[in-house]
Formats: C-alpha cells, sequence, structure tokens
C-alpha cells in the first residue's frame, strides 16, 4: 500500500520536473527548446502515466478489503 502512495509522489515529482525542464531548458546541461519541450512534455506525460497507475492500484486495493 505504501508503495502505491509513494508511486502518487513520484509522479507529481516527474510532473514537476517536466515542468521545470520546459521552463529552464536546463536538465544537467542547457538544452535546445525544441529538446527541452519534448523531454519535458515526455517527464508530464511519464508523471501522468505513474500517477493513473497508482489511483487505479488503490482503488483495486480498496475494493478487495
Amino acid at each position: 500500500m505504501m508503495f502505491n502512495w509513494l508511486s502518487l509522489i513520484t509522479g507529481l515529482f516527474y510532473i514537476v520536473l517536466g515542468g521545470v525542464v520546459i521552463y529552464y531548458k536546463f536538465f544537467f546541461t542547457t538544452l535546445e527548446p525544441a529538446i527541452a519541450y519534448a523531454m519535458g512534455g515526455l517527464l508530464i506525460l511519464y508523471g501522468i502515466f505513474r500517477i493513473y497507475r497508482a489511483v487505479s492500484k488503490i482503488k483495486d486495493s480498496g475494493n478487495e478489503e
């Protein structure tokens, strides 16, 4: 159960990190704008996927009890 909540927090972290990469165009090194948008978008999509997966697992564990 704790892993699901940790996965939810990690998903939020990825969304924030994606926004930071898009805004500052920096990820360990200065990025070209096209690369920054692509990388930031992928990080945001992955964060949304992690949150969706965590929420669905939390709902499933609630149905089992």
